[in-house]
């Protein structure tokens, strides 16, 4: 429900505040006073496109606020999903800047364009001449038709089927994709395996152990030269090293009879005598085993190079990542095996859903036809009641196939419009006028009226072509819709105004350089004398004064 509408700096309208009513509100005033403005900053902000020659002032900002009591519609979700602060009392912003920029505000919060058109349309039906926009909707005909045969759950069961439908097929389709493209890559998988396979990878450290035999293999002539000259030196040269230590150690031994201090020193130089021994023993050792061997570094240099060429193919730098890429591949080939194994699985599922959905599917068609007579016949009672006594609907409804199903089921179903007696059914497009498409609406809102909530519903114009006792009839159908479901009426109709709750006056302010578009609520009294006005002239008669009073009291 909307609670108060705040326009500011917008075409004729500098300040204007409304407090709404839940039931009934009556808009009227003189043509051209201002009533189409304050709908046009309503529009803008439900998301209407924004211009700056709209600004009253071009060096301010428009700003146009709606706040709104949304308990009852089941908006929680909205909130959470589109990350903002839920409230019952929600506050939407619409500002223009002067330089055209536009921003929209839930609640304080920033929001684009589509979120605030998402939200303001649950919350605001306008129904204008060219403006009623959802009885050209097949999906809101499909909505009206729902909400009488009243099989929300069946329905809502329906929904969460279907969305497990598709994402069983969206999830076997990506697997097909998956194995399409496994398909594919497999003769190269296949070869880069077969290649990894043959080179026999299994230690990560292998190469680094051919780096270091290679080096030894390419220089065992110098290695071998280096070491036979260190044990000449160490047991062959005049004089040798060993040779020398052994005569410094019998030279000790005599001094150390006469001084004790000596004897540690022997002990070292016995030890260092050992050592230089061994190491000569192990040297020797070592000499004997460097052959060049030619064979064994061609050997060597050709797994390397084999190595080498692996790890640049692949961009690798290391046989663990080689290995691992072996591993990879592998398991790409098995997965072949187990990607089809899944999408049998999926197929099964996809199978089973698409059968429990043609089941509810048919279960909801069948309670959607038995509405078809009961909406053509009441629509048409009430056509006649608001001046359209030669006014027909008829439903048009396709089934769709298994295979065709939609999120709504297996109908396809849109209005057809016949508003002349004799005349052929075409599409409410094609044949309504604005002033009878807002009645039909009228007509079908009354019928939703007492099973589901309905936003505010705005009703401009609805009047058109009609006076007398229809605009009567007219003005209690909505006094009526407005027991429980808030409206706001702009008309020229006396019979209609007198049938709100509220009354607001639109005129214009001439007191100032510029020309103001005003409004204010009107008291008992002032009502009175505002529907005389509307039935005679301006100042009104005193029988049409009389005559405001017994519509007013009816």
């Amino acid at each position: 429900m909307l609670q108060k509408l705040i326009i500011k700096n917008y075409a004729l309208i500098d300040h204007l505040e409304m407090d709404f009513s839940g039931k009934m509100n009556i808009i009227t005033g003189e043509t051209g006073a201002g009533k189409s403005i304050i709908l046009g900053g309503l529009s803008l902000m439900l998301g209407q496109r924004a211009e700056t020659r709209v600004l009253f002032n071009p060096n301010e900002k428009c700003v146009v606020e709606g706040r709104f009591m949304v308990e009852g519609y089941a908006l929680d979700q909205f909130f959470v999903d589109n990350e903002l602060d839920y409230d019952p009392q929600t506050i939407v912003r619409r500002e223009i800047t002067p330089s055209g920029k536009s921003r929209a505000f839930i609640n304080d919060t920033p929001v684009t364009l589509p979120v605030l058109k998402e939200l303001t349309e649950k919350l605001v039906s306008l129904h204008a001449q060219h403006q009623t926009l959802h009885l050209y909707d097949a999906n809101f005909h499909l909505f009206i038709i729902d909400t009488l045969a009243n099989h929300e759950a069946l329905l809502g069961h329906y929904k969460q089927q279907f969305q497990a439908y598709q994402k069983a097929k969206r999830q076997r389709q990506e697997l097909q994709n998956q194995l399409e493209q496994a398909l594919k890559d497999m003769d190269y998988v296949q070869f880069q395996l077969n290649e990894l396979e043959e080179a026999n990878l299994s230690d990560p450290n292998e190469q680094e152990r051919l780096e270091k035999e290679l080096k030894q293999l390419e220089h065992a002539e110098t290695i071998k030269r280096q070491l036979s000259e260190s044990i000449f030196l160490l047991e062959e040269h005049e004089p040798a090293l060993l040779q020398q230590l052994r005569s410094i150690r019998s030279q000790l031994s005599e001094a150390a009879r006469y001084m004790n201090e000596l004897n540690p020193l022997l002990e070292r130089i016995e030890s260092v005598s050992i050592e230089l021994a061994d190491v000569s023993n192990e040297l020797s050792n070592i000499e004997n085993d460097i052959m060049p061997d030619p064979e064994r570094m061609d050997e060597v240099t050709e797994r390397l190079n084999m190595l080498y060429r692996l790890q640049k193919k692949h961009r690798l730098t290391t046989i663990a990542e080689l290995m691992a890429l072996h591993e990879s591949l592998a398991n790409r080939n098995q997965s072949v095996d187990s990607l089809q194994k899944d999408i049998e699985r999926l197929s099964q599922r996809i199978v089973q859903l698409q059968q429990q959905l043609w089941q509810n599917a048919q279960k909801i068609s069948e309670n959607r036809q038995q509405q078809f007579a009961i909406l053509e016949q009441k629509v048409g009672e009430q056509l006649t009641q608001v001046g359209m006594p030669n006014a027909r609907l008829r439903v048009e409804h396709q089934l769709l196939s298994a295979d065709n199903m939609t999120a709504d089921g297996i109908d396809v179903v849109q209005l057809l419009f016949a508003p002349n007696k004799g005349s052929q059914f075409h599409e409410l497009r094609r044949v309504a006028s604005g002033g009878e498409l807002s009645r039909l609406m009228l007509c079908i809102q009354t019928l939703l009226a007492a099973k589901v909530a309905l936003p505010t519903l705005i009703f401009d114009e609805i009047d058109t072509g009609i006076s007398g006792e229809v605009a009567l009839k007219v003005g209690r159908l909505l006094q009526k819709l407005g027991d429980d479901h808030q409206i706001i009426c702009i008309t020229h109709l006396p019979q209609m105004a007198s049938r709100g709750e509220a009354h607001f006056f639109v005129y214009k302010d001439d007191s100032a350089e510029r020309t103001i578009s005003r409004i204010r609520p009107l008291s008992p009294q002032e009502r009175v004398r505002e529907i005389a006005v509307m039935l005679s002239s301006n100042p009104p008669t005193t029988a049409a004064i009389e005559n405001a009073k017994v519509l007013l009291t009816q």
